[in-house]
């Protein structure tokens, strides 16, 4: 985030599920991320039941799941992609059960060793940092907390307390794949976020064109996309499971439009 900050441009963090519609159709999306312009790696760890994404992120965690995707293969995802890759963070996405049932300290170590950056679990509250959010901190792995439009000033020093990395801001109150939020309300929630914290904030929910990513881009330090890329997946299986066309190829060419709407954002918003 220090270089991009010195680039005078935003980051793209593009979401995918690991395991999606397989493990080694995953690991080729993932390892073409970078190449088309993503800056961070959210690796979507797929659980059976995600309360906060919408249709898309769920159907994408439960082909995962059908495809005999696990905790240890999606951080063994990651360990590969680190066997080429040993720039690009890696942020996993998702929820506390997985991790739990793996064993905390279990995870934390496998994690670390899997070249792993970040976290974000979107069910565990800041009145819950002892269970993984502090572990997390003392084994060198950042934990980002998530910030929503109900996240009032009074609530968000809690919020941001042990936060690192980043904030990721949820634009707006629901899951995953909703309507884009009103551009003006995000630049003013982003603005009151910073009065709190140095961190950058970067921005998700809802993102899904090169437009709107060069419009979020404008006022935020990262631009989120997550269920674009995934419906780019889905859009090439079929029913029974069938890969009718290239899905690196989709993602690719999605990312690649995305990356360059983010690249464009502070240009536009120095005009």
């Amino acid at each position: 985030m220090a270089k991009l900050k010195a680039e005078s441009r935003p980051a793209l963090v593009t979401y995918f599920m690991g395991g999606d519609p397989d493990f080694d159709t995953s690991l080729s999306i993932m390892r073409a991320l970078p190449q088309a312009g993503a800056d961070i790696i959210e690796l979507g760890m797929p659980f059976s039941d995600p309360m906060a994404d919408g249709p898309a992120i769920q159907a994408a965690g439960l082909r995962a799941l059908k495809g005999g995707q696990t905790l240890k293969k999606t951080l063994a995802m990651a360990a590969a992609f680190r066997k080429t890759d040993d720039d690009t963070p890696i942020v996993l996405m998702g929820y506390y059960n997985p991790i739990y049932i793996y064993g905390v300290e279990r995870f934390l170590a496998d994690a670390k060793t899997s070249g792993i950056d970040g976290l974000i679990v979107v069910d565990l509250p800041p009145e819950m940092d002892e269970e993984l959010c502090i572990p997390a901190i003392r084994a060198g792995i950042n934990f980002i907390r998530l910030a929503t439009p109900t996240t009032d000033d009074k609530r968000l020093p809690t919020v941001l307390k042990n936060t690192s990395g980043f904030v990721y801001y949820v634009s707006m109150t629901g899951i995953t794949g909703s309507a884009l939020a009103d551009t003006d309300r995000v630049a003013a929630a982003v603005t009151r976020i910073k009065g709190h914290t140095d961190l950058p904030v970067c921005v998700g929910f809802g993102v899904k064109s090169a437009e709107q990513a060069r419009t979020i881009g404008a006022c935020a330090d990262g631009v989120v996309v997550g269920t674009a890329i995934v419906n780019a997946v889905a859009d090439v299986v079929g029913a029974k499971g069938e890969i009718t066309a290239d899905p690196v190829g989709a993602v690719t060419t999605l990312v690649s439009g995305l990356a360059e709407g983010v690249r464009a954002a502070r240009l536009a918003a120095a005009e």
